[in-house]
């Protein structure tokens, strides 16, 4: 069995190999009805992305929302759906790749019969361990104490 094949990390001494992680063919039965949320997440040791595959429901939406801190690439698998921005609406169907800057207030609305998509960005990184008084840095002053 080949590296490839058996899903398990490669050897330290050896370098990473490409690794085929989901069909998501698969993913999608024609004409199934599919649970909503994430149905596939990229969960590989010492990756550097997040990646999941969301399914929305028939006309369920991804409240409005500013990601302050990451760009995110959006790719439609299946089914339809609008990108409201602050400047419009926009078309999304299989197929259709699509930026979301850092920054960019965005919803996703769901068509009639739902949507499946792919989401990829930049890990985020893990909660760390401060020193004592660490946050106090990001208290606002109250009354110059």
């Amino acid at each position: 069995m080949t590296a490839e094949d058996s899903g398990s990390a490669a050897p330290a001494a050896t370098p990473p190999l490409p690794r085929i992680l989901c069909d998501t063919g698969e993913l999608l039965p024609p004409g199934g009805d599919l649970a909503a949320g994430a149905l596939w997440k990229l969960a590989e040791p010492g990756r550097q992305l997040d990646a999941n595959v969301v399914r929305v429901p028939a006309a369920g939406r991804v409240d409005t929302h500013t990601e302050p801190d990451l760009d995110v690439l959006l790719l439609v698998l299946d089914g339809a759906a609008a990108l409201l921005c602050t400047d419009g609406e926009r078309p999304l169907r299989p197929g259709v790749l699509t930026w979301l800057p850092h920054g960019s207030t965005r919803a996703v609305q769901a068509g009639p019969g739902g949507v499946t998509y792919l989401t990829v960005h930049r890990r985020r990184p893990g909660m760390r361990i401060q020193p004592p008084g660490a946050a106090d840095r990001l208290r606002p002053d109250v009354d110059g104490v």
